[in-house]
Parts: C-alpha cells; sequence; structure tokens
C-alpha cells in the first residue's frame, strides 16, 4: 500500500471515529471534522513536533483548536497518538469522560486550550506566539524555536474577535504562526454564501499575512502548503483549506450526502445521512467502528518513534545549551516552572491619598524592573489606566523586535484579554492587561474561558466607577463589579473560587492586591482600580502592614468596643464611610469599618474568622458605588446597602458623590436612621 492510500486511509479512520462519537452519543458535530480529517492527520502524523512523554515540554510546537464543536476530529487523531484509548471515544460526551464535547485544556493529554466560543482559541495561539518571540528574545532560538499551530472555521472567521487577531500577528510579523482555515462553505445553519462574501484571501494578505489556498482534502497539497509556511520568516500564514463538509457521508441509496448543513450540527442519522452506508464507504464496520487500521496503526507508531529521536537531539542541545548558558538555563526553568521572584512588597513607597490607578503604576514600575518575564499590554489607554508605569521602564513590542516587554494592542479589548491568556497558557510569560472597568463587557467571554482553564492572567480594570464623572454613564461602570463577582461564587475544578477578584480601598491596599494577584497562580485575577484619589485609611501602625490582612478577603480597619453598627464597603467607598463614621462618633454612635477587597475570598475563610469580622444580628450599612448585590449578601437581613440603581449621569465626580449620596454626611443619615 503506497504512502498517499495510507495516508488517505489514516483521514479515513478519523472521520470513522468522529462521526462514530457522535452517533453513539446521539449528540455532536460531525460533518466538520470529517472535513477536517485529513489536514489534522497530516500535521500530527508529519509536522507536529513534542515529546510523547513530557507533554509539558517547554520547546514543543503547540496546536490550538479554535472550533471547539470539531472536538471529535482532535479526540480522534489524538486517539491514534496514544493519548486517549477507543473506551474513552466511546464515552463521548458523557458523565465523568475525559472526551467532553467541546475539548477542555488537559497538557497531558495532548489538548493546549478549552475551546468553544468561537474565535478564542486562535487568538489564544496568537499570544503563544506572542510569548514564544518574547521568550526568543531573551533565550535565543536554540531552545525557543518552534512552531504555534491553529485551526479555525467559518464561523471563528467571521467573528469579530478574528479582526483583531488579524491586525495584531500581522502586524507584527509573527513567523512562528501557522493557522488551517478549514474553509467548507457549510455553517450551523445555513451556507457561508448566504452569510458573507468577503474574500479572506485578500482581508488576511492586507493584514501582511501569507496566505495559501488549497484543496483542504489533498494530502499533497497540505503538505507543500505546511512545508512553505515553516519556511517563511516575515509572517505569519493562513493556509485555507477548502474542504468538504461531511467528507464521505452517503445517503440510504449510496448517494453521496456530502456538503450539507444538516451534518454540521447533529448526528448523521439524524441528519438525513446514513450512518452505516457511510461507515462501509470509508473502510469501516458499521458494527464495530472503534478500530485502528493496521496500516494507521503503523504510521503513528512510526511518528511517534520519529517524535522520540527528534526530541532526543533538540533535548540534547538544549543541554549543550544550559551548560554554555547557566544563567539563562535557570531563568527558563524558573519561568516555565512559575517560580516567582522575591519582592519586597513593603518597600514599596505609595504617596498618600492617590488614585488606586494611580497606586498600581508605582508597583508596576517596581515590577517592569524586578520581573523579567512579565508583559504588560494596553488597549490604547495606557497613559489613562496606568499600565504606561511599566512601559516607563520598557518599550512596545514591534515587528522583529521583542525586547520590550509591552504589547499595545490598539483599540481591541477582547483580542487583548484572548492574547495575553494565549501567553499564559504558552507558559514562561506572566501576563496583565489594562483598559477601563466599563469595557470589561468586551472582555467577558475570554475572563470567562481563562477561568474555566484556571489561567493566571491579571485584568487591570480602571475607572472603576461613577466617578468618571463627565464622561458621563457610557464609561461609568454600574453593573460591572456585580457581573464580575459572580466568577467569585463559582468553583473550578478544584473547589477554588473560579477568580480573584479585588477592589482595593487605598494606595496600600493596592500594593496587597497587586501581592495577592502576582501570587496567585491558579486562578485569572481582576483588579478594579479608581480614576480619582482616595485618602488613605486610617492606621494604627504601618497601614501597608494593616492593609496585608486584605488577603483574607475582609478584614477590619477601625473598630471600636461594644460597636453599635458595621460599616463594611470595598474600595473608594470605605474612605467614605469612614468619613461618615467621624460625624457618627461625634454623637456617640461607635462603629466597626469593614473593607471587603474580596467576598469571594472572605467567603472561603473559616466560619469563625467570618463571623469574628462581620458577626450575624449585628447592624450593617454597606456602601457601593455598584449594584446593591454587591454587598447584599454580606449585609444579609441586618442592615442595608446604599448603592446605584440607575445609570450615571455626566457630571464632576465631587459633584455625582453629592448628588448621589456617597458623602459621609448621608453615611451619618442613613445609619442614624436604621439604627
Amino acid at each position: 500500500m503506497n504512502e498517499k492510500v495510507i495516508m488517505n486511509k489514516a483521514a479515513d479512520n478519523i472521520r470513522i471515529f468522529s462521526a462514530s462519537m457522535v452517533e453513539r452519543a446521539k449528540s455532536g458535530h460531525p460533518g466538520g471534522a470529517m472535513g477536517g480529517a485529513d489536514f489534522i492527520n497530516v500535521l500530527f502524523s508529519e509536522f507536529l513536533e513534542y515529546d510523547p512523554e513530557d507533554p509539558t515540554w517547554a520547546s514543543r510546537d503547540r496546536f490550538f483548536l479554535d472550533p471547539g464543536h470539531m472536538s471529535a476530529m482532535l479526540y480522534s487523531v489524538l486517539c491514534l497518538s496514544g493519548k486517549f484509548s477507543l473506551d474513552e471515544l466511546k464515552e463521548f460526551r458523557q458523565w465523568g469522560s475525559p472526551t467532553p464535547g467541546h475539548p477542555e485544556k488537559d497538557l497531558s493529554r495532548g489538548i493546549e486550550n478549552t475551546s468553544g466560543p468561537l474565535g478564542q482559541g486562535h487568538a489564544f495561539a496568537a499570544g503563544a506566539a506572542i510569548a514564544a518571540k518574547f521568550l526568543q528574545a531573551r533565550l535565543g532560538n536554540d531552545v525557543m524555536d518552534h512552531t504555534i499551530y491553529s485551526f479555525i472555521s467559518d464561523g471563528g472567521i467571521q467573528e469579530e474577535i478574528s479582526q483583531g487577531v488579524g491586525r495584531i500577528a500581522g502586524h507584527l510579523g509573527l513567523s512562528n504562526l501557522i493557522m488551517f482555515y478549514d474553509s467548507n462553505a457549510i455553517q450551523l445553519s445555513t451556507t457561508t454564501s448566504e452569510v458573507t462574501s468577503e474574500d479572506v484571501a485578500k482581508k488576511y494578505e492586507a493584514w501582511k499575512w501569507k496566505v495559501i489556498t488549497i484543496d483542504g482534502n489533498n494530502v499533497d497539497e497540505i503538505r507543500r502548503a505546511l512545508t512553505e509556511a515553516k519556511a517563511e520568516k516575515e509572517k505569519p500564514t493562513l493556509i485555507i483549506g477548502n474542504t468538504i463538509m461531511g467528507r464521505g457521508a452517503l445517503a440510504a441509496d449510496c448517494s453521496s450526502f456530502e456538503c450539507q448543513v444538516s451534518t454540521h450540527g447533529q448526528p448523521l442519522s439524524a441528519a438525513g445521512a446514513d450512518f452505516d452506508q457511510t461507515i462501509k464507504n470509508l473502510g469501516g464496520d458499521p458494527a464495530n467502528p472503534f478500530v485502528i487500521f493496521p496500516e494507521v496503526k503503523q504510521l503513528y507508531e512510526k511518528r511517534m518513534l520519529e517524535l522520540k529521536e527528534m526530541v532526543s537531539v533538540k533535548k540534547a542541545k538544549e543541554r549543550e545549551w544550559e551548560s554554555v548558558n547557566p544563567e539563562l538555563a535557570a531563568k527558563k526553568m524558573k519561568w516555565f516552572s512559575h517560580e516567582l521572584p522575591e519582592i519586597d512588597w513593603s518597600v514599596i513607597q505609595q504617596k498618600p491619598g492617590i488614585a488606586t490607578r494611580a497606586a498600581s503604576a508605582t508597583v508596576l514600575g517596581v515590577l517592569a524592573q524586578q520581573v523579567e518575564n512579565m508583559v504588560v499590554a494596553s488597549a490604547d489607554l495606557s497613559n489613562s489606566d496606568k499600565t504606561d508605569g511599566f512601559l516607563k521602564y520598557t518599550k512596545a513590542f514591534a515587528r522583529d523586535d521583542f525586547s520590550g516587554a509591552f504589547l499595545q494592542t490598539g483599540v481591541s479589548e477582547f483580542t487583548m484579554s484572548c492574547l495575553c491568556i494565549g501567553m499564559s497558557l504558552h507558559g514562561g510569560v506572566i501576563p496583565a492587561c489594562g483598559t477601563f472597568f466599563a469595557f470589561s463587557d468586551y472582555m467577558k467571554p475570554s475572563i470567562r474561558v481563562a477561568a474555566l482553564m484556571e489561567t493566571p492572567v491579571i485584568f487591570i480594570w480602571t475607572h472603576d466607577a461613577f466617578r468618571v464623572g463627565e464622561d458621563g454613564p457610557t464609561h461609568q461602570p454600574v453593573e460591572q463589579e456585580a457581573q464580575i463577582r459572580l466568577l467569585e461564587k463559582l468553583q473550578n475544578h478544584h473547589g477554588q473560587n473560579s477568580m480573584l477578584v479585588l477592589r482595593p480601598a487605598d494606595a496600600n491596599e493596592t500594593t496587597v492586591a497587586w501581592k495577592m494577584a502576582f501570587e496567585n497562580k491558579n486562578t485569572p485575577t481582576g483588579l478594579i482600580l479608581s480614576r480619582q484619589n482616595i485618602k488613605d485609611l486610617p492606621a494604627r501602625e504601618s497601614r501597608f502592614k494593616e492593609a496585608l490582612q486584605a488577603s483574607r478577603g475582609a478584614y477590619i480597619v477601625q473598630d471600636e468596643e461594644d460597636y453599635d453598627v458595621i460599616l463594611l464597603a470595598s474600595g473608594s467607598e470605605v474612605a467614605t464611610l469612614v468619613e461618615g463614621a467621624d460625624l457618627l462618633k461625634a454623637e456617640g454612635v461607635k462603629i466597626r469599618i469593614v473593607s471587603v477587597p474580596s467576598e469571594g475570598l472572605f467567603r472561603s475563610q473559616t466560619a469563625d474568622y467570618q463571623e469574628y469580622v462581620l458577626p450575624k444580628g449585628k447592624r450593617k450599612f454597606g456602601m457601593t458605588a455598584g449594584l446593591p448585590v454587591t454587598l447584599e449578601g454580606l449585609v444579609g437581613a441586618d442592615g442595608e446597602v446604599w448603592g446605584m440603581n440607575s445609570f450615571g449621569f455626566s457630571a464632576p465626580y465631587n459633584v455625582l458623590d453629592e448628588k448621589l449620596g456617597y458623602t459621609g454626611r448621608n453615611v451619618y443619615e442613613q445609619v442614624k436612621r436604621i439604627l
């Protein structure tokens, strides 16, 4: 049997598995998987370089799947590669199975990213390519010369995020990024011609990509395109593969059932095809389709031997590099093992009474000088979200120059967040990105997937409330904090809060919040920071030492014996409570003030600590510049929350404070009323 016949048979094996998995589960997407099988087979059997025995090897090639609905295709080729068993394929989409409906990050299985919401997967790939370039600039090509592959579908190309990825990847010349576009002209409910008439090739060429158009079901053309893409040293490459949806599918009368919309999102039998005839057509046994053909088994066994030899040579070169470059080798080991440099947070000097975004800039300036593998990005707001505190000590990435550590993404919050997530997925890099808090709405889909993947990206959100002032309600967050804090209430696979959300109350608490974010290796972190200046909270000794208590999510800022009421808030409203407390104390009312930078973290403390800080039965008054629900769970039935029940208004922030009741005088009046 000649080589081309074997390659086609291997692709048919993937098609059989994909169709059978969906048929058995009575749920899934067989058509795209059957069309993309040829490319994925060539990539995994000939091009993708990785260590089958060391899935986290830093120098491996990485494959990012964008259309998660084509999971059956990925599981199938990974089964041929020894990462999944046939029995596990049979459990597709079932409870407790390692083969869920959309792939979830699992490096031990060869899955680099969680995918599903279209567009994000290829953005993660671009971020990984940026990380690789960044690390190449610091460690050299000897250990960081690898390729990032991605697979995208018609839907991913149409998602708006593809504009940001295409623009930025082309602008930066990410020559280590190769993306296959599975162009089968079929979508879930329509053909692509019903929704678009754009010239995708010309679009990517305009973004300065290399574009190669091929028959995506032809082994020779796929191989040629990948070889050409690997040789490209100046541009990212888009391979447009014109493929056949449901390739090999037959109707009951054995006529072709290819290129049908119906096969996109349902089993072949439900779509109108004949499952048995299709499996026979592809060379399988409908009664027992989960069989690896002998020649396909040999093909992938041969590839495993090739990879073993290839990796052996590469790792020998790495060891030689390590012996010649011991300092760089030590850095590389630390960066990829998530080992953090020792930072003395206590010596960071904050100016009194500054905005928490300015306090964040101070911390970023320290990190820029002490953390060599940190990358910060901003969506065209660096001088306003104050990420320029980091930029002052480095420079922005440019084509052919990744010696800096700052990514100017332009106005593209969603793309920016996905790129930073991709950097983190690649490994070796600590990414953070900044924008206005109101614009976190653009980022929500990626934040959610970052939480699912337990990816430690740091999101810096400034202009945290209506005190954006004259910019008006379009820029004034109201409901955003309540939305983002919902992720504090969800648990990830390890039983942890799926996100750490921190809204510090003053400059020193901001330093502590950054310390917490920096040391959080298990989830994304969101820092919610003020535009306006905030008075420092009173302290008995060192304000920084007292602010360290923020690491428990909530702590007592001020306290009196036999207090009458607990005042609680996060962010700038804590200082407002202090003002109100001074007025109340003048009339003999005894006060406890609690700062709650993170309810989720506070709820993870012991029941005794929670009861100590916020005892049940004690009157409570909460103040939030967001929706009242942000604090209602903490206040409970023992009091009230003063919050926003409308969008903001355009006016100077101090006028808004007065008009909306965010003053010490109103705190005084409301507490007197509830007492």
